[in-house]
């Protein structure tokens, strides 16, 4: 059983940088044909995908966050990264990281965190 869990502060401050770390058990994060992503939910809106992590290494962003976005990952600990930069209150959200098969919908989520974007 693949579990996710999101960590990181739930509060930044206005044009600060976003990190938050996505923790994967029972399973490796370099196990071909997954895809790592992260998704996020502002209050009383949709689901938005941020963007994502491939098994090699390599990212793919949503175009709207791509100057702003980077994913990381850390294999020794089975670990991958969000870091949004310059945030605005219009960040603020639930985020999740999830994992994906090619061309499926996400089968694996984590919990979600919550973080607020203000002074």
């Amino acid at each position: 059983q693949v579990q996710l869990q999101e960590s990181g502060p739930g509060l930044v401050k206005p044009s600060q940088t976003l990190s938050l770390t996505c923790t994967v058990s029972g399973g490796s994060i370099t196990t071909n044909d997954y895809y790592w992503s992260w998704i996020r939910q502002p209050p009383g809106k949709g689901l938005e995908w941020i963007g994502l992590i491939s098994t090699s290494g390599g990212t793919i962003y949503s175009p709207s966050l791509k100057s702003r976005t980077s994913i990381s990952r850390d294999t020794s600990k089975n670990q991958f990264t969000l870091q949004l930069s310059s945030v605005t209150p219009e960040d603020t959200a639930e985020y999740y990281c999830v994992r994906a098969n090619s061309g499926r919908p996400p089968d694996y989520w984590g919990q979600g965190t919550q973080v607020t974007v203000s002074s």
